[in-house]
């Protein structure tokens, strides 16, 4: 077993399509140093941000690994970024290239997957066997954890979670499709369904429909969540709609995935108290077989928006040769 004090450091990265996020971060998942960058909009600018970034942690520590965390399709060797919407990677061996310019070892990761892994090892996923996080912001990303291990599909980009679609013929959805969970269940839904119901019976608001006068085009998922938290009757509507759709979707991950624990994260999950409960007893009265079956606890995540940086580092030392992290697999994966 690895002794505390010979734990290596390692960065994790949270790669963004507004900022990049570096962080050192130590065994037991604390975050020791952080730099922070705007993100460059082409590849080798990118490139060149994040090997900056790390240089200047490695002039303070002594890092042993590097580990990214990537809102985008990554490879089953994550070493390639497949495609990611909000960065200028396409099929590029990014691992391969910062390894060179770094010399150091460098892997790859869904952002979604490295924030389950930091909840695993360090949050509210800890002690989960069968574990799925839905990380909820403008859209749904999500994880699945399946006996200890991520589950990344064959090819690696497994779950698709928020793009289910649940309203065949539904609202359209930037990946083309129409109808799907994200659509109903995230921050952009919260906007999209508010304005619906404004448009329907705007005299209902009494703060909503002042909002969205003054400032047409700016009401965001956030200003919905603190309209219902002052009363306004037409965003308290919007949450309940919320929680049928996040209750009525977790019943049917569940009934695919049956897990003993999901977490809720991302964004959204800050304004849990507006919804969470009322999500829950749509979940119990959804689910497959609800009174013959045990009903997965429901949790928020716990370590908020360091959660990417703090996976995408753990699973950066697990992957070192030799360094075995207590309680998991050395690789964290399962195909």
């Amino acid at each position: 077993m690895t002794g505390a004090s010979d734990v290596p450091l390692t960065v994790g990265i949270d790669v963004g399509g507004t900022n990049i996020r570096a962080s050192v971060v130590d065994g037991s998942g604390e975050v020791l140093d952080t730099v922070t960058a705007p993100t460059p909009h082409s590849a080798r600018a990118l490139e060149d941000g994040l090997a900056r970034a790390v240089r200047e942690l490695c002039g303070r520590h002594a890092i042993g690994a590097v580990g990214l965390a990537v809102a985008g399709f990554v490879d089953e060797d994550r070493a390639t970024v497949r495609f990611a919407p909000h960065l200028p990677w396409e099929d590029a061996p990014v691992a391969q290239r910062l390894t060179d310019r770094l010399g150091l070892p460098v892997i790859l990761e869904h952002d979604a997957n490295a924030a389950m892994w930091a909840e695993y090892r360090f949050g509210a996923a800890a002690g989960g066997r069968n574990v799925v996080l839905v990380a909820i912001g403008t859209g749904i990303g999500a994880a699945l954890l399946v006996g200890g291990q991520l589950y990344r599909g064959s090819y690696g980009v497994a779950p698709e979670l928020g793009h289910l679609q649940v309203v065949p013929n539904g609202r359209a959805c930037a990946c083309g499709k129409r109808g799907c969970w994200e659509r109903y269940c995230s921050g952009t839904a919260l906007v999209d369904t508010a304005l619906e119901m404004l448009a329907t019976d705007p005299q209902r608001s009494t703060v909503l429909a002042r909002e969205v006068k003054r400032e047409p085009g700016a009401l965001t998922g956030r200003r919905v969540a603190g309209a219902a938290q002052d009363g306004d009757p037409v965003a308290i509507d919007v949450m309940a709609d919320f929680a049928r759709w996040l209750g009525l979707g977790l019943a049917f991950v569940s009934d695919i995935f049956d897990p003993d624990l999901i977490v809720v994260a991302g964004g959204v999950s800050t304004s849990a108290p507006l919804f969470l409960d009322e999500a829950r007893e749509h979940y119990a009265a959804s689910i497959t077989g609800a009174r013959h079956r045990r009903l997965a606890r429901i949790r928020t995540a716990q370590l908020g928006e360091a959660a990417g940086m703090i996976g995408a580092a753990e699973l950066a030392r697990a992957a070192l040769p030799g360094y075995v992290t207590v309680g998991s697999p050395a690789d964290g994966y399962r195909t």
